[in-house]
């Protein structure tokens, strides 16, 4: 309600003072002078806080500069922001004048960020989202699905670090190698690959978890070296969820079985560990009867693949229409001579462009759909669903 026609500087200061006294009723004192409550305790609290002074009428309007950029020009640079979301305000900035051709202040651009919650203060962690590739395959037959881990590690007499890379086929359980590698590095788990590959043949799914060298949580899609040059070779990758080993039980089971019939029961050297856990390996394949396979053995049931290995191949193929760009060392595409970062575990191969519109272009690794590249904004932006990708024909 507005205050009585009188003097409402006068009024303001006398129902104040009245209000500050003790034993005053505040809601009957607001009935006599014609405000609510809530009126009353807004000009109580000014008075209180800044004295005669708080009870002057402020303005409603908000206090414009003569600097303050065009409403256009703020949405312009809010959707580069969100098109660059890693970008501080001089590079956004100087990206608009490259696309307008004016350039406003960057403390202009700063302040826009920070008042649309862009700009966040320093000293929070920035959190990585991993949108893992999931490609669930039911095994129907051998080389469907190969599984691989590391085994739990542990230490032999010599105090070296025992921990064994393992690949078995998911379908026959068939153990292709369980091999402690002097160190768990991409070259290392990638040359083990080489040597299955040319003696079984290329799966058409290999799953693991989401750990070093079949993933990197900083990549797009958890994309390493290692899973880059699986892709290269045509093999879907299939991860499961983050601490839930149980989407690989059949691999954990063996895991389980290593730890109770080999890991402490064995003397000697680093060596001889490796040794005792080749015997383990063929006599499991060999010897133990199965009840998932009717009590057949792996031998028994595992046949090689049909999909020979023919080497890493020097470029991927793409459909007549789509445009080719290598991925630099620094993991940099360019286009129309703009620099646009896609992952630097792509580095040295070859992607895919599929136009799509004037202004968008999808962008593959093989099979693989990895995003979209918007030219108005020079961006681009991955795909955040866990989702198959399906090979382009």
């Amino acid at each position: 309600m507005p205050w009585k026609e009188r003097d409402v500087m006068n009024l303001r200061t006398e129902f104040v003072l009245r209000s500050l006294r003790d034993g005053i009723n505040f809601r009957e004192l607001c009935m006599e002078y014609g405000i609510s409550p809530k009126t009353g305790y807004k000009w109580q609290k000014r008075f209180i806080s800044d004295g005669i002074t708080g009870l002057v009428d402020q303005s409603r309007r908000p206090i414009r500069s003569p600097n303050q950029l065009p409403e256009d020009t703020i949405c312009k640079l809010i959707r580069f922001k969100r098109a660059h979301p890693n970008w501080g305000p001089k590079k956004i900035r100087d990206l608009y004048a490259r696309k307008y051709g004016n350039e406003p202040s960057e403390s202009s651009v700063k302040r826009i960020f920070q008042k649309s919650g862009y700009i966040k203060p320093r000293g929070r962690r920035r959190q990585n989202v991993v949108h893992r590739i999931e490609n669930r395959i039911e095994s129907k037959q051998p080389n469907d699905v190969w599984t691989v881990d590391f085994k739990g590690w542990w230490r032999s007499q010599d105090n070296r670090r025992c921990e064994p890379l393992t690949v078995r086929d998911d379908f026959s359980r068939y153990v292709f190698v369980v091999l402690p590698l002097a160190s768990n590095n991409t070259e290392n788990v990638k040359s083990v690959f080489e040597r299955l590959f040319k003696q079984y043949g290329l799966p058409w799914s290999i799953r693991s978890d989401n750990g070093i060298p079949f993933a990197h949580s900083a990549s797009i899609l958890g994309l390493s070296r290692l899973s880059v040059w699986l892709i290269a070779l045509d093999i879907q990758l299939d991860r499961i969820q983050p601490g839930c080993p149980y989407q690989n039980g059949g691999h954990e089971r063996m895991h389980r079985d290593i730890r109770l019939e080999v890991q402490g029961l064995v003397e000697g050297n680093f060596d001889h560990h490796k040794e005792s856990l080749e015997i383990w390996r063929k006599e499991f394949n060999q010897v133990r009867p199965h009840e998932a396979l009717q009590m057949k053995t792996p031998a028994e049931v595992y046949i090689k693949s049909e999909r020979k290995y023919q080497g890493t191949p020097d470029r991927i193929e793409y459909p007549d229409h789509f445009l080719e760009r290598k991925v630099s060392p620094s993991g940099l595409i360019k286009i129309h001579d703009n620099q646009i970062f896609i992952s630097s575990s792509l580095r040295g191969w070859n992607l895919g462009l599929e136009p799509v519109s004037e202004s968008n272009l999808h962008v593959y690794f093989n099979y693989l759909f990895l995003g979209d590249i918007d030219l108005n904004t020079v961006a681009f932006t991955h795909i955040n669903p866990i989702q198959k990708n399906q090979k382009n024909e």
